[in-house]
């Protein structure tokens, strides 16, 4: 006996459409999961406390994700991708070589979480116009996270930059005072 059709009240189409953004988001984090946990185990230098702790962190949240997604697009009626060669072909996200400074590492995840981010932000539209709440609310979900973990991996790396406007206004400042003592 086959199994009932599926009666949610989107179309097949809208369903295949949004699983196959799904699937592409499921690959790109399941990559960017591969990386940061690479990057906790072999980061080195002046920032690894705090940098091994922010990555441990950040897998893990992924790995959670990662079956929120997958059992999303099994919802929806598609089977979910499953292996590195799939992952692979669907995501932007790529391998680098070898074994990145700790200013590399960094780079490599904001870019991983920000390609994330912006792929959910184009599926969440799929789903807004199919009436997919479901999915809408998990990508709001994947989205704030990762454009969370990009502003404090940003965060780590321009942390100088925050600092010149008031330094700016400062030298800005002290000419006044001078004119105003003569």
């Amino acid at each position: 006996m086959a199994a009932p059709a599926i009666n949610i009240g989107m179309s097949v189409k809208d369903r295949e459409n949004i699983s196959k953004g799904l699937s592409r988001i499921l690959a790109e984090s399941f990559l960017l999961y591969m990386k940061t946990h690479n990057y906790h185990w072999n980061v080195k230098g002046p920032m690894f406390q705090t940098l091994h702790v922010m990555f441990e962190e950040q897998y893990t949240e992924l790995w959670n994700a990662l079956d929120e997604i997958a059992e999303r697009i099994r919802s929806l009626g598609f089977a979910a991708p499953g292996t590195l060669k799939e992952y692979l072909r669907l995501a932007s996200i790529k391998e680098i070589e070898g074994v990145p400074s700790a200013e590399d590492m960094i780079r490599d995840v904001l870019a991983g979480s920000e390609a994330v981010s912006r792929l959910s932000r184009d599926v969440l539209t799929l789903a807004d116009k199919a009436g997919d709440d479901p999915t809408v609310d998990l990508l709001t979900e994947r989205m704030q996270v990762h454009e969370k973990n990009a502003w404090m991996l940003r965060s780590l790396i321009d942390s100088d930059k925050a600092v010149a406007p008031a330094k700016a206004a400062s030298r800005s400042a002290k000419p006044a005072a001078k004119a105003r003592k003569k």
